[in-house]
């Protein structure tokens, strides 16, 4: 029987030390994961709506939508993947609906937000918390839809950017209570608060991006603050912004490819990323009158 994906997450987090995921937005950028060593990865509402619909993170993306990304994904690069579940969707019963979709498209674990809907980007002004009771009943129904009991449950709470940081550690407390196996806080959260919620005894996932209101530390200072999991939700989606419009202006300015074309992957290695050779193979293989 294959290694299960949760299990294998599980087995990473179980190990000393932090485990690192980026931030991947499609299948492409799975596999370069994949092939630079790293053993888990991580798919955001954020950058999946901005490579999906061309728009910020406002809660647009649907269920579905983040479900056909998760599982395409997941076939591409072989490797735990952990999605950000928004608020569940819904309700109790959605969430339910929602752990069972994602189970589905073989996903390692998610995480969900204790916010109303329609949600906000954690970096955004304007959020509102649903009650912790509510939250805690999300939770629960949760871990009663799992059909695989190493699906990882994340509970975060947006409570610091709204009610402060001893709300949210009183949230993160109740939803650890009712079944969450780790902790996630929204924006702003420095390296200060996370040794606070260390005390709460939860294996904590700590966000790592370039808004300054995360922790900027080393993955040995991570563990120190009681983090497991440290996620780069936005460093790809936001490295191509760059890269792609560095391209087309000088594809737009001069007409030709002369002043971009060092930049680009060669065809040898654009094929070799795609795994050209193990289709060439398999075609080989089942070539009509092979033996």
């Amino acid at each position: 029987m294959a290694d299960r994906f949760t299990a294998q997450l599980r087995r990473l987090l179980n190990n000393p030390g932090v485990t690192l995921a980026p931030g991947v937005v499609d299948a492409l950028s799975a596999k370069l994961a994949r092939d630079v060593g790293f053993r888990a990865i991580f798919m955001g509402g954020n950058a999946t709506t901005a490579v999906r619909l061309g728009t910020p993170d406002v809660g647009l993306l649907t269920l579905t939508e983040m479900a056909d990304s998760a599982a395409r994904i997941v076939d591409a690069a072989g490797l735990p993947l952990v999605v950000d579940a928004d608020t569940g969707y819904g309700n109790a019963l959605n969430v339910q609906r929602t752990i069972r979709e994602f189970e589905r498209a073989g996903v390692a674990g998610f995480h969900m937000e204790d916010q109303a809907s329609p949600k906000k980007c954690g970096h955004f002004q304007g959020k509102v918390l649903i009650p912790t009771a509510e939250m805690e009943g999300k939770i629960k129904a949760a871990v009663d839809a799992r059909q695989d009991p190493d699906f990882l449950i994340i509970a975060r709470t947006d409570a610091i950017a709204v009610d402060g940081l001893d709300a949210a550690l009183e949230r993160a407390e109740a939803y650890y209570a009712a079944g969450a196996d780790m902790l996630r806080f929204g924006p702003p959260m420095e390296a200060q608060d996370f040794k606070k919620a260390k005390v709460l005894g939860a294996p904590l996932l700590a966000i790592l991006d370039s808004s300054g209101r995360t922790p900027v530390a080393s993955p040995e200072e991570l563990e120190a603050m009681g983090i497991k999991l440290g996620i780069f939700p936005t460093a790809v989606v936001m490295s191509l912004i760059p890269a792609i419009r560095q391209t087309l202006e000088a594809l737009h300015r001069d007409g030709s490819l002369a002043a971009v074309k060092d930049g680009l992957a060669s065809f040898d290695e654009y094929h070799e990323v795609l795994g050209l050779s193990e289709i060439q193979e398999l075609e080989q293989r089942y070539a009509e009158g092979v033996e």
